[in-house]
């Protein structure tokens, strides 16, 4: 078969043959359709990422972990724990039986690897107690799944959504999604804090937050009260590290503030991913929530791995299909739902 083949840590995946897998006891092999392909696969292959060793122990090996493929009776499914050195980014893969989970029908497969995605978006419910009419901020609104967590807070009911980002550009395209205001985080450490002081009118309620580092330390900074008045409460879901994995957070930041911070899984089990997957499903079965994605075919993954012009879209690699410019892709009323979750943690 055909497969994108890493040879060493660090490397660019290459286009080539692959002995085909062969299932064993309790193993089934899937004929894959569409791969997600996410920084956490391009950390794991660069050996940044702490899974790293655990995925590219065994060398050559194909990346990314989870993706769409069909059973051999044709079954869509979402898959997961493939056997290294097997991974989803090739023609066939093999995994063990029970390692996936079928799709809804309707949806196409290229953006049935996005959905997971957007659960992210939910955990503003999940994880916060989100209420319709609450002020939302999405620290990091400009990435795949911050303009997903923009739509979703929207679909949920958001008084307020205030985005942030780097680039004003693309800021503008986060605003026509549903954000109320945007922040530029690339100014001044003051000007950012009053940036975000201008903003918050009656204060954040909940803060999704794909960034940590610089900006949110400033954020956190910016919510210390300057009298004894009581704060209200602003719960913040750490869910990304885009901006750096540590800060220096002040004790006043959680004393006086009204500051509660959580972890994205906070509140989760196998009941509430089930209900919040099915949401995300009727959603985009509707029409309501929608997905931009740039299909390539498998045997571009070399110039495809290295793109850096992707803007918000999720970079979705077709094994078998040809590919296709970023658009949103609508997908269109089905009959039946599911509950495939592929996270990207």
């Amino acid at each position: 078969m055909k497969a994108a083949v890493l040879h060493e840590i660090g490397g660019i995946p290459r286009y080539e043959d692959f002995p085909d897998p062969v299932a064993g006891d309790d193993e089934v092999v899937i004929d894959v359709k569409a791969v997600a392909v996410e920084n956490v696969d391009k950390r794991i292959a660069a050996g940044t990422h702490y899974a790293s060793r655990q995925y590219t122990a065994q060398l050559p090996a194909i990346p990314a972990f989870d993706g769409i493929g069909a059973l051999p009776d044709g079954t869509l499914v979402g898959f997961g724990n493939a056997r290294r050195p097997y991974g989803a980014l090739a023609e066939k893969t093999v995994v063990p039986k029970g390692a996936y989970m079928p799709i809804a029908e309707g949806i196409d497969p290229a953006i049935a690897t996005v959905l997971g995605t957007a659960i992210t978006g939910m955990s503003i419910k999940t994880a916060a107690g989100f209420v319709p009419g609450e002020t939302v901020l999405v620290q990091g609104a400009t990435g795949v799944a911050g303009r997903l967590a923009v739509k979703v807070a929207r679909l949920l009911g958001a008084g307020r959504i205030i985005a942030t980002g780097r680039d004003n550009d693309q800021l503008r395209e986060v605003q026509t999604l549903g954000a109320d205001a945007v922040i530029n985080t690339a100014v001044s450490d003051e000007a950012l804090a009053q940036a975000y002081i201008d903003a918050k009118g009656d204060g954040y309620d909940v803060v999704l937050d794909y960034l940590w580092g610089r900006p949110t330390e400033i954020l956190l900074r910016s919510l210390v009260p300057q009298t004894f008045a009581f704060p209200k409460p602003t719960r913040l879901i750490q869910i990304g590290e885009s901006a750096d994995a540590g800060l220096v957070l002040a004790a006043e930041s959680l004393r006086t503030s009204g500051v509660e911070i959580y972890g994205a899984a906070k509140g989760l089990d196998p009941q509430t991913m089930h209900e919040v997957y099915r949401q995300v499903v009727t959603w985009a079965q509707s029409g309501e929530l929608t997905f931009d994605v740039v299909k390539v075919p498998l045997s571009d993954i070399e110039t495809a791995w290295q793109r850096t012009d992707l803007r918000g879209s999720r970079l979705v690699i077709v094994p078998r299909q040809a590919a296709g410019r970023p658009v949103p892709i609508r997908c269109e009323p089905a009959t039946r739902s599911a509950a495939f979750f592929s996270a990207d943690q």
